[in-house]
């Protein structure tokens, strides 16, 4: 859906993206994370076009993206930022309307699509469609800043630290809203980042940026077994990255299969943290383990947990 093939800019003698390839699947949440300076926006605003590369081409569905006009190309992508840019004098409607009036939609298409994504968003319409962004909190206003990328169905979703500035219950609810929408409309979203572990919730791949280079891309997964540069050690916390890697395994990946365990069962679809945290509360080092039936399937011992990994 977005590839970059062999793209560089430079800002005067500064290099803020240097020979970066990569391929972004059709479907996909890609997370770009590094420090700041790694040149993470700069990739993301040169997919439309708000800055436009020194080398190297960007295509979006097979066409360079530079071959299209901004204003054409810009309406097949959704944008949403950190600091959500609502108009302040147009209510939530006319704000999540903007793009489909630019688009020339009906006033009865538009209004339907905006009570579709209030309820996509988990906003009650009666309360916020004719509501101003002051009347909002930050969690309501960055759900608006979302249903407003993409009310002209676009066919990506750029992101750029768009939970950023949100305290961190708001900010996992919404990663989890963000969860929700891919998998039922299933856009392509290419996700900035400066927190791996936003990067590691929500990421199908993340890429690691340095200085303008890719130093390494690969599942949550992947990179936590092997994550191959000393960044991405860094990013990952050093000695904590085998007490990450049990966030993202299930029971199920480690039980024994067969064995009779005493003691109340652990469901295999429970985390591998949530299982030592059980363990560590109750003070044994093995559980049993049932499936989403409650029959009994196997037995869970601390000594197959995943806890070294290859630098």
């Amino acid at each position: 859906m977005i590839a970059f093939e062999n793209v560089s800019r430079k800002f005067g003698d500064w290099t803020a993206v240097d020979d970066f390839s990569l391929v972004v699947e059709p479907g996909e949440i890609l997370v770009l994370i590094g420090p700041s300076g790694s040149g993470k926006s700069t990739l993301l605003r040169m997919v439309n076009r708000l800055i436009e590369p020194t080398a190297g081409l960007i295509r979006l569905g097979g066409e360079a993206v530079a071959n299209l006009r901004p204003e054409i190309l810009r309406r097949r992508i959704g944008y949403a930022i950190q600091s959500v840019g609502l108009f302040p004098h147009w209510t939530v409607e006319r704000n999540i309307a903007t793009v489909p009036r630019l688009l020339g939609w009906s006033r009865s298409r538009i209004r339907d699509r905006v009570s579709e994504l209030l309820a996509l968003l988990q906003l009650d319409e009666a309360r916020f469609r004719s509501a101003y962004p002051h009347q909002l909190s930050g969690g309501q206003a960055q759900r608006v800043g979302v249903a407003r990328a993409l009310a002209g169905d676009p066919e990506v979703l750029l992101m750029d630290e768009p939970f950023g500035a949100l305290d961190p219950i708001t900010r996992a609810a919404l990663q989890a809203e963000t969860q929700r929408i891919q998998r039922q409309l299933g856009k392509t979203i290419l996700f900035v980042t400066h927190d791996m572990d936003e990067a590691l919730r929500l990421g199908g791949r993340i890429a690691v940026l340095d200085h303008g280079r890719l130093v390494r891309v690969g599942t949550p997964a992947e990179l936590l077994a092997e994550p191959g540069h000393p960044l991405v050690v860094e990013l990952l916390g050093g000695d904590g990255l085998g007490l990450r890697r049990l966030a993202l395994e299930t029971v199920a990946s480690r039980l024994r299969a067969g064995e009779a365990g005493d003691g109340e069962p652990i469901a295999a679809s429970a985390t591998l943290d949530e299982a030592l945290s059980r363990m560590m509360a109750i003070g044994v080092d093995r559980l049993a383990v049932r499936d989403a039936a409650g029959q009994p399937l196997g037995v869970l011992h601390l000594e197959d947990f995943p806890l070294r990994t290859t630098p």
